[in-house]
């Protein structure tokens, strides 16, 4: 009898070598691009907190770093509006599926995010 698939562990990967390193490129509320190996990154910083989330929309494809972060902590997308909400990647109206979250730490020897 097989058992569950095991989950791979999270692997954890330096952004920044610094919280202030990471205050300084990355904009308060200005989504930005990040690339981690393979993966496309949407990394937003509101104030002192960071969110990541999967680039592309789940609607249509689109860049969400080219979007917007609104009033309520959503990423819209530039395209048809879509909003996913930053810390569950669920989308406003549920029109769409949810977007991938990543774990950010924020450490004495930098920024992670995990994936």
């Amino acid at each position: 009898m097989c058992g569950p698939a095991s989950e791979q562990p999270m692997k954890w990967i330096k952004l920044f070598n610094s919280r202030q390193a990471a205050l300084d490129k990355i904009a308060d509320h200005q989504p930005r691009l990040v690339a981690v190996g393979e993966q496309q990154i949407c990394l937003v910083r509101q104030g002192d907190s960071f969110y990541a989330v999967s680039n592309r929309c789940t609607h249509n494809g689109e860049s969400l770093s080219k979007g917007k972060v609104n009033f309520a902590n959503e990423i819209v997308c530039p395209w048809h509006g879509y909003q996913f909400n930053l810390k569950t990647g669920r989308e406003y109206q549920q029109r769409s599926a949810d977007l991938e979250t990543f774990p950010i730490k924020i450490e004495p020897d930098g920024v992670y995010i995990a994936l």
